[in-house]
């Protein structure tokens, strides 16, 4: 099972789950409710998407567009309005959760750090952060209830992939807008690059949305889901995908271990690991394992020579002194690199460490790397593995001056 096959990076047809009701597959998916007062939109996909989804949108009605509600403020869906803002009726109400004000004005701050985190995690060459915003003209704390065109659309803010984070439930449709609260995999609940997660408070969103009864179900990314059996049955499937990690870290903790050891403690039931839409093709269980010690229990791992180390560099030198050279420990690393990948890196890196110009160990790094990343399911550490694999081989074929 791939990301692809899943649908989250969207394609696809425009469909139509509910009456005037439209959802348009894309980066970030969007979800276009048409009332008697105009058009409500459950996020706008990134800016170089959003012409297309406008036109996409357009080929379905031409009603006017009244509201926007940000489901969250990441780029990928809330920065697609420029085709909209284009339009005789201007600019629509902006509705959001408090902290996306906050978000965009972190974005701004820290643009190019993370342009490069996004840069590693989608494995592109070059990429842009946005420093214009499409700020939010009406902001909510934990709950607010529009009425648009004699409807009723209900946001509510929970924690989760974000701080900022909104889903909307429109019960006289029985449709709900679950943002990345579910993606049809396992939840990204873990990303090893990006700012914390919020496991115990996703959970119980999911429960609460399992008890809505809804009929329709428009994710984030991803397909829909449809019929309430199913979704209640998904979102219930997810919640104790999560109670499991939940539980097992705050059980290793409870006992002292260095977080490592809670990290390699973590399974997944069975029942809930061979479900396909709670597959790691995105995050993984020990990212999310490791975001939960995060937020609990602080950055150091427990082991108190880690508390004030020594230099990565000194450890590795001296461990390569105490192998004999650096050689010793890249032969030792192309020996395990079918059996133990992982053991083989930490000795790959170590030998770098030790020499960073030892062209043998960087070999043995671009092709360790290169191998763990073609077997990795979940696109965050495979794409991590396969850049540092590229900062290797560069290393062994260095650009000449012009």
């Amino acid at each position: 099972m791939t990301l692809e096959a899943l649908g989250f990076f969207g394609g696809g047809e425009v469909t139509a789950p509910a009456p005037r009701t439209w959802f348009v597959p894309a980066f970030a998916n969007v979800a276009v409710f048409e009332t008697d007062e105009g058009l409500l939109l459950v996020d706008v996909g990134m800016r170089a998407f959003g012409p297309k989804i406008h036109a996409s949108v357009r080929e379905k009605t031409q009603a006017p567009l009244h509201t926007v509600v940000y489901t969250h403020g990441h780029v990928d869906h809330a920065f697609g309005l420029d085709a909209w803002l284009a339009e005789p009726a201007g600019k629509p109400r902006i509705v959001a959760h408090r902290d996306v004000r906050t978000r965009f004005e972190r974005y701004a701050r820290m643009g190019e750090l993370n342009a490069r985190i996004n840069q590693v995690q989608f494995a592109v060459e070059s990429l842009s952060w946005p420093n214009e915003f499409f700020w939010p003209t009406e902001v909510y704390d934990d709950a607010l209830t529009l009425e648009l065109g004699g409807e009723t659309f209900e946001l509510r803010h929970t924690r989760g992939e974000s701080d900022d984070a909104t889903w909307v439930w429109v019960p006289g449709r029985k449709v709900l807008c679950t943002g990345d609260f579910w993606i049809g995999c396992a939840p990204n609940c873990g990303n090893p690059q990006k700012v914390q997660r919020y496991a115990e408070e996703w959970e119980a969103t999911l429960r609460a949305m399992a008890d809505l009864g809804a009929e329709v179900l428009l994710p984030g990314h991803g397909a829909p889901i449809l019929g309430a059996e199913a979704i209640r049955a998904a979102l219930l499937d997810a919640a104790s995908y999560l109670r499991a990690i939940i539980d097992a870290t705050f059980e290793g903790l409870a006992k002292g271990l260095p977080h490592d050891t809670v990290v390699e403690r973590v399974r997944i039931p069975p029942e809930l690991a061979e479900k396909p839409y709670l597959q790691p093709v995105y995050d993984r269980p020990e990212f999310i394992a490791r975001n939960i010690i995060r937020l609990h229990a602080g950055w150091w791992n427990g082991v108190a020579a880690d508390l004030l180390p020594a230099s990565l560099a000194s450890r590795a030198k001296e461990i390569a002194a105490l192998a004999g050279g650096a050689a010793n420990l890249v032969a030792r690393a192309r020996a395990l690199e079918a059996s133990d990948a992982p053991l083989a890196c930490h000795l790959a890196e170590w030998a770098h460490e030790a020499d960073p110009s030892d062209r043998a160990a960087n070999e043995a790094i671009r092709d360790l790397y290169t191998r763990r990343a073609d077997a990795e399911s979940s696109l965050m550490a495979r794409n991590i593995f396969r850049a540092r694999a590229k900062r290797a081989a560069e290393a062994l074929f260095p650009p000449k001056d012009e």
